[in-house]
């Protein structure tokens, strides 16, 4: 990533405390004065659930409807929609790590770029990844794992979503980590990778928690070593993290709203203290729990930093791999 456009981008999150005091007051206590758009850059799912708890708890708050769009997966368009928006807080982006950063990485092409031209309003929660293997696998421990894999250079299959997909891109950071050679073998999506890990055509795969993993962990079908966040999960408290046995191993998902750039710093701000107030709420929090996430508060600036941070982290992790995709894809890692 260029130095400059980081700059800039950290730069639009921290605010903007020139604008004169008045005029700033009068727009924020005038918005939102209409319903406003939240585009959600994923189909109906998880965290499409979610971008709904958070719409109702801003409509409620602020006093206008919240409209949820879910927009079809497509690379990049959906994000350069809302970039081209008025910059007024009345078109915004719910979109997760995945769109942010691994699509910006992986396609040359793009005409948008979540650093250059969005300003980051709040994030709002984060997930988890879990290192899963066959039970017929010789490991039961990360230790394990990387003996046996040092071992056993290129005989060890891992699953993942797709290219350039989470499962993919902690796989990769783990061998980097680890100095391990395992072999890539892609799907187009969770399932049929869980599947092929079930049957034992594949030995270990990334999963995401929650995902088709879990149920498989619970009943004994898949073994979980480690999670990939730097603490343990609260729905696996038994598991370790990778972390424990490879130090500095940390990954995860996460998800938050975005507006065009140059929308006025009083709305982003409104937004983000509203934004904050809801993942303060107990009965929001237990929602969130009980759809296996945690809530991830912060200031727009705290955001910025985490977007510019990610994308320079697994900026090294793709270009190390050689990892790359093409633009005629219909979906969005």
């Amino acid at each position: 990533m260029k130095l400059l456009h980081r700059r800039q981008f950290l730069h639009l999150a921290a605010g903007a405390a020139a604008l004169p005091a008045l005029p700033r007051i009068a727009r924020a206590q005038a918005y939102p004065a209409r319903p406003v758009r939240l585009i959600v850059d994923f189909p109906p799912g998880d965290s499409d659930i979610v971008a709904r708890l958070v719409g109702q708890w801003l409509s409620e708050r602020l006093g206008q409807p919240f409209v949820i769009e879910n927009r079809p997966p497509a690379v990049g368009s959906t994000a350069e929609l809302v970039a081209r928006a008025l910059p007024d807080g009345y078109t915004l982006l719910w979109f997760g790590s995945a769109n942010a950063v691994n699509a910006t990485l992986l396609y040359d092409k793009l005409n948008v770029n979540f650093i250059r031209d969005f300003a980051p309003v709040g994030s709002v929660y984060r997930t988890a990844g879990v290192m899963v293997v066959n039970p017929s696998f010789p490991a039961n421990s990360i230790g394990d794992f990387i003996a046996y894999a040092k071992a056993n250079p290129g005989k060890v299959y891992y699953g993942s979503a797709g290219i350039g997909t989470p499962p993919h891109l902690n796989a990769e950071l783990f061998k980097m980590m680890t100095g391990v050679n395992l072999v890539h073998v892609p799907y187009l999506a969770d399932v049929p990778a869980v599947t092929d890990l079930l049957s034992g055509h594949v030995h270990v795969m990334f999963a995401t928690v929650p995902g088709a993993s879990n149920e498989h962990i619970l009943s004994g079908k898949l073994r979980a070593l480690a999670v990939t966040t730097a603490t343990r999960w609260m729905s696996l408290p038994n598991v370790p993290t990778v972390g424990e046995f490879v130090p500095g191993f940390e990954t995860s998902g996460w998800f938050g709203i975005a507006s065009p750039k140059n929308t006025p710093v009083e709305i982003i701000d409104k937004l983000n203290r509203e934004i904050n107030a809801g993942l303060a709420d107990p009965k929001l929090r237990a929602r969130f729990a009980d759809l296996g996430s945690t809530v991830l508060p912060g200031s727009p600036g705290d955001f910025g930093k985490l977007i510019a941070d990610e994308t320079e982290k697994w900026g090294k992790v793709i270009r190390a791999a050689n990892i790359k995709r093409t633009n005629n894809r219909t979906d969005i890692p």
